[in-house]
């Protein structure tokens, strides 16, 4: 039935635990998994001479990019284990939930699979749900796990 599972992980304990199930529907259909971790670009700019010290934009993101190579690993080792196909991939922008539905696209995807936190009322709000987002932004199935 499925062919392409795109994963988004973002290394979190839940995430991980998303994995276990994404992997086995996975190996369940025949299918390849396609884990993709997006990396959010440094979110401050420096202003000017104001004596604040800033954190160096590009360790950021070397260090984003370190643990985002990572999250896509732990998904790789568990569908090796389990003798599945897997592609990971670690892209960088300031909208996940974007990066997530154009790979999907790009990757010919039948399922996205993918775990969510469960927040509601205000912190919905102010920290958003890139899983709300991409289940408003696709019209493939979306399979939410927590």
């Amino acid at each position: 039935m499925f062919k392409t599972i795109l994963f988004p992980t973002d290394g979190s304990p839940l995430s991980d635990k998303a994995t276990v199930t994404a992997v086995q529907m996975a190996r369940l259909h025949g299918a390849r998994i396609i884990a993709i971790s997006v990396i959010q670009p440094f979110p401050f700019l420096p202003m000017g001479d104001s004596g604040v010290v800033v954190p160096d934009a590009g360790i950021y993101e070397r260090q984003m990019n370190d643990a985002a190579e990572r999250n896509i690993a732990k998904v790789g080792l568990a569908a090796q284990q389990a003798g599945v196909p897997y592609e990971g991939l670690v892209v960088m922008s300031p909208s996940p939930y974007e990066e997530i539905v154009e790979a999907a696209k790009k990757h010919g995807v039948d399922l996205i699979v993918m775990a969510s936190h469960g927040r509601s009322g205000l912190n919905r709000l102010l920290l958003g749900s890139e899983t709300q987002k991409v289940l408003s932004h696709t019209e493939l199935p979306v399979l939410i796990l927590r």
